[in-house]
């Protein structure tokens, strides 16, 4: 039998990626060189950034575990799901429900080349799709996505250290309500977000994000503004979005953050309607 040839990837290793630099920082291997270099400007301007990644990424897992686990959830949709990172949503949600269907959505070329030599053996129940987060109407028109809805069932959408990267012209706010919108009854939303109540430092990491991805980012945002992302939903194991290594944890030996410059603030809501 003859496999499908993938088509080649143009990766521009001078300019850093989000994905590779939050690779590096959880001491993943699929980084060039400037990516470190973006993130090293990045710690000397906000020192517990390596922690924030660490605590980020338990949380992913921890929020995953909690929904297959304690709600039964089966299918999930992950928005900007990075660089495949052991262990990803798919392995942790079929540890307690085998037949867990994963679908993972991001723009970045080697993020979709490395998820889809990781799910070789595994296209019944996983997909990785090269697309915009943005492009709700189109995502949700892909057969994968379709595939999640087809019988119905609840679905958790992941929106997982993300939506920093929508700038406020592109109205993050509203690309979650529109995919909460498209999701049956009794769904959950994870959402984490970089934030930051210093003013200065915001403006700052920002500024500096902005210009080493060549413009491809949004905007570290205030706790308050974290907050709307959990509008009419109802609060799952806190009574409101929390700096994410507080949320539900699992053990007391967890990473924690030195400083507080900024954190990974969010939680985990579920739509009911009526």
């Amino acid at each position: 039998m003859r496999l499908k040839r993938e088509r080649a990837i143009s990766i521009d290793v001078s300019t850093p990626s989000v994905a590779r630099m939050y690779d590096f920082l959880i001491d993943g291997t699929d980084n060039y060189e400037s990516d470190r270099a973006a993130c090293r400007t990045l710690l000397e301007m906000a020192p517990s950034t390596r922690e924030l990644a660490l605590i980020n990424r338990a949380f992913l897992v921890r929020s995953v575990r909690y929904l297959a686990q304690e709600c039964g959830i089966r299918r999930f949709l992950d928005h900007g799901s990075g660089l495949p990172t052991r262990p990803n949503v798919h392995q942790v949600a079929q540890e307690s429900q085998p037949e867990a269907q994963v679908v993972y959505i991001d723009n970045d070329p080697l993020v979709h080349a490395h998820g889809r030599l990781m799910l070789a053996e595994d296209l019944k129940t996983t997909a990785v799709i090269e697309a915009d987060m943005r492009d709700v109407d189109g995502n949700f028109q892909r057969p994968e996505v379709r595939r999640l809805m087809e019988e119905g069932e609840p679905v958790a959408a992941l929106f997982v250290s993300v939506l920093h990267c929508i700038p406020d012209d592109d109205d993050p706010w509203r690309l979650v309500e529109q995919v909460a919108d498209r999701l049956p009854d009794g769904s959950y939303l994870v959402i984490s977000q970089l934030t930051s109540d210093n003013a200065q430092l915001r403006e700052s990491v920002t500024e500096f994000m902005r210009r080493a991805t060549g413009g491809t980012w949004g905007r570290v945002r205030s706790t308050a503004e974290v907050r709307r992302y959990f509008d009419g939903l109802i609060l799952q194991k806190a009574e409101e979005p929390v700096e994410v290594s507080t949320w539900y944890p699992d053990t007391d030996i967890a990473p924690r953050q030195a400083t507080q410059e900024w954190i990974e603030y969010g939680g985990i809501g579920k739509i009911v309607r009526g």
